[in-house]
């Protein structure tokens, strides 16, 4: 399994604090793939720009999909554009391609009791291994799923504090979630504002 389906699953699963918002979900799977392409050793990070080397095949179609997206000329693409560039739509490709997984496996979801829009993973091997990473607190899992609140602790545990480039992308991640509910928070001002106008003519 990867890092970004270990987190998709992780939040699908996993109660927040609040209701995962889609698009932050999408920005940190992006983040996800990143990470597990610099365990790869198919990308490496010039500062904050993505340098792509020779990409192995990874076994998952999204994950290879994402190296084949990579930019390979100078002066490269940083982490920040990366994330909002390959994030677009990524939850719902990555959600897609869980369930086609299942339904090949003739897996179904477990009909439990979530809040609306919470649906249950299947009981399944990669559910089983998702959690497992969980229960052990997995730093760069702990970070991403931080990132869309997830878990409300604070996430004490770090990577290995000499992969800069792994705490490059886990910042960059949380910079653009945090800036993502930034333009949320400016429409709900504007949106409000505009019906006090028709409200109070």
């Amino acid at each position: 399994m990867t890092t970004p389906r270990d987190l998709l699953i992780v939040a699908m699963d996993v109660p927040g604090d609040r209701p995962v918002e889609q698009g932050d979900l999408s920005l940190t799977l992006a983040g996800a793939e990143l990470a597990d392409l610099l365990a790869a050793e198919a990308v490496t990070l010039d500062g904050d720009r993505i340098v792509p080397r020779l990409l192995p095949a990874t076994g998952d179609r999204l994950l290879d999909e994402a190296g084949a997206a990579l930019v390979r000329e100078a002066p490269y693409e940083s982490v920040e554009d990366w994330l909002w560039r390959r994030g677009r739509g990524l939850a719902a490709a990555y959600r897609a391609e869980l369930g086609r997984e299942e339904r090949a496996a003739g897996q179904h979801h477990r009909r439990l009791s979530r809040p609306a829009g919470r649906a249950a993973p299947a009981d399944s091997p990669a559910r089983r291994a998702a959690a497992d990473r969980w229960a052990f607190h997995e730093p760069v899992l702990a970070h991403l799923a931080a990132a869309v609140g997830i878990r409300s602790e604070p996430v004490q545990e770090i990577p290995d504090p000499g992969d800069d480039a792994v705490v490059t992308v886990l910042a960059a991640v949380h910079g653009a979630v945090t800036e993502l509910e930034a333009v949320r928070q400016r429409r709900r001002i504007e949106d409000a504002a505009f019906d006090n106008v028709w409200r109070y003519p």
